[in-house]
């Protein structure tokens, strides 16, 4: 069976905000300004907890980053698990797609650097959970995109071959998660980065998640071949 498997943040959904409020919480805690917009740092956002605690500490001037950033990750995770869904929303015309692969008869998963358990809260909330046959998140396995590990147990999860799938998603994580896995990489340009993921150079940009079916169906051929 054909796969197609898709990252969360920032491909699925727009996750920033949320992100970004609970980035603020740690640096509000420890008695400093919110340092990180949600807009401006959207980016950011989507690479990780890690990667927004990094550079709000760089913008306060903190003498020993990489301690504070480790210092203050669990309580990210715990003030992001606790608003998981304020602000967060699928992009438009993800369900319709999504709808339209499996009607197809192609499987679908997600595979995403967001830790499991928080990955499946939200697709929870977002009533998006029934539409993927598997989740692998970035505990999942001992490693995390753009190690293609993950990618080929989301796609074997899925009853699937990873000679024939290929990934949706935003950054060059997945571009280079893809490279790695030896298949298609579809990059989206309604993400933060914009056409700018142009120059990663992927199998396809997608504008609009109105034209990935015909994509999928372009870049893997049949659900069933």
């Amino acid at each position: 069976m054909a796969t197609v498997v898709f990252d969360l943040d920032g491909t699925l959904a727009d996750t920033g905000a949320d992100l970004i409020a609970a980035a603020n919480a740690c640096f509000v805690r420890a008695g400093r300004a919110p340092v990180l917009d949600p807009e401006a740092d959207a980016e950011t956002a989507f690479r990780g907890g890690r990667a927004m605690l990094r550079l709000g500490w760089e913008r306060l001037g903190a003498a020993d980053r990489d301690a504070a950033v480790e210092r203050d990750y669990p309580y990210l995770l715990d003030a992001y698990g606790q608003n998981i869904h304020v602000h967060t929303r699928l992009y438009p015309g993800a369900e319709a797609a999504v709808a339209a692969l499996r009607a197809a008869g192609y499987a679908t998963a997600v595979c995403t650097n967001k830790p499991e358990g928080l990955a499946r809260t939200l697709l929870h909330r977002l009533r998006a959970a029934h539409w993927f046959d598997a989740l692998v998140g970035a505990d999942t396995l001992p490693v995390r995109k753009p190690d293609p590990a993950p990618y080929r147990h989301a796609v074997a999860l899925a009853g699937g071959r990873t000679a024939a799938s290929l990934l949706v998603g935003d950054t060059d994580t997945d571009r280079a998660t893809a490279r790695a896995a030896g298949v298609p990489c579809v990059l989206v340009t309604f993400g933060p980065s914009g056409d700018g993921v142009a120059a990663l150079e992927p199998e396809a940009l997608l504008p609009h998640f109105d034209a990935l079916p015909e994509l999928v169906a372009r870049l893997l051929g049949g659900a069933g071949s």
